[in-house]
This record gives C-alpha cells, structure tokens and sequence, in this order.
C-alpha cells in the first residue's frame, strides 16, 4: 500500500471523528505518518483534556485502523 493511499484512509478517519471532538471545542490535526505510526495533534479543548489519551486510543486510534488496519499506534505531539 501506498504512502498517498495509507494517508488518505486516515484524514478519512479523522474526518469522522473530527464532528465529534469539534461538539466538545475541539479539533485533530495530522501532522505524519512514519512508519505506520500516526502523529497527530489535539487542538482546542481537547489539548488541555483530562481524558485525551483515552480519547485518543479508544476513539481516534480505534477509528483511523478501522480506516486503515496497517497503522500501530496514533501518537499526539504537543
């Protein structure tokens, strides 16, 4: 699989959740993908977010290898 194609299922994923994490004044931002490792950055409310790392592996880990099963991991850099 591609590196265009790999990306495009996970801005499909974050898209999805994006509605989401937006209702709570909060928004994601994909910044890589290296080495199916997904870094992304929480924005908004949900940077200063008690709950960020579970939102961030039960939601947005869970949604983007739904999207694409060959992502490990989905990091936030702050």
């Amino acid at each position: 699989m591609s590196d265009l194609e790999t990306q495009s299922k996970v801005e499909k994923a974050l898209e999805e959740i994006r509605p989401f994490l937006i209702s709570d004044g909060g928004n994601i931002k994909l910044l890589a993908i290296e080495e199916n490792i997904v870094k992304v950055q929480l924005e908004g409310a949900c940077s200063g977010c008690t709950v960020n790392q579970m939102t961030l592996k039960n939601g947005v880990e869970a949604t983007i290898k739904k999207y694409a099963p060959e992502i490990e991991e989905v990091i936030n850099v702050a």
